[in-house]
């Protein structure tokens, strides 16, 4: 229930909104559809960064890289929880847009340790959820992510992703956390 304090503090908010800025918020509830769908979209989009990098070189991988983390991150909204597969300290969390760039193509002198994850000449992806966790406007998933490179090997990763939907209701990745198996010694 909302109490007298909270209408009226909603009202001067949107009172001190100019009338095309106001925005109305639908329903945002996430399918698995739509998780499921995005899932191959990013298996797609690195694939593609890949092939790019492949046959046109860094600078346009990059250009492609920089469409993928627009559209399918939402670094638009505040700070990304991203934990690459291969990345060390200092630089092992990538929040903000440039260090996921950075860690997809390489090339940015802030972060030297990046060799570009993406051009590592992947030819295939497949991933399989243990689990996908709807909550109205997010979704979490964890499992496994399969990667394939040129010569027919494959690279299994842990990935945890949490999407939610943005205020234009496009799903973003806002949390992505990804390693290597853990193999005992």
């Amino acid at each position: 229930m909302k109490t007298p304090i909270v209408l009226a503090l909603a009202a001067l908010c949107a009172a001190a909104l100019p009338a095309h800025a106001r925005s109305v918020v639908v329903n945002q509830a996430l399918t698995e559809k739509e998780v499921l769908a995005a899932q191959q979209g990013w298996c797609k989009a690195l694939v593609d960064i890949s092939t790019t990098g492949a046959r046109n070189g860094q600078p346009a991988a990059k250009a492609l890289a920089e469409q993928v983390i627009d559209s399918a991150y939402g670094y638009q909204m505040g700070a990304v929880l991203f934990k690459p597969t291969l990345t060390t300290t200092p630089q092992t969390f990538r929040t903000t847009r440039a260090g996921a760039l950075a860690y997809f193509v390489g090339g940015d002198p802030a972060f030297p340790q990046d060799s570009g994850f993406a051009l590592k000449g992947w030819t295939g992806c497949k991933v399989d959820n243990a689990g996908v966790f709807l909550a109205g406007d997010s979704a979490t998933t964890m499992g496994k992510v399969h990667l394939t490179n040129r010569d027919g090997q494959t690279t299994t990763v842990d990935k945890t992703w949490k999407f939610v939907k943005d205020d234009a209701g496009a799903l973003r990745i806002v949390a992505h956390h990804s390693s290597l198996e853990y193999a005992a010694r």
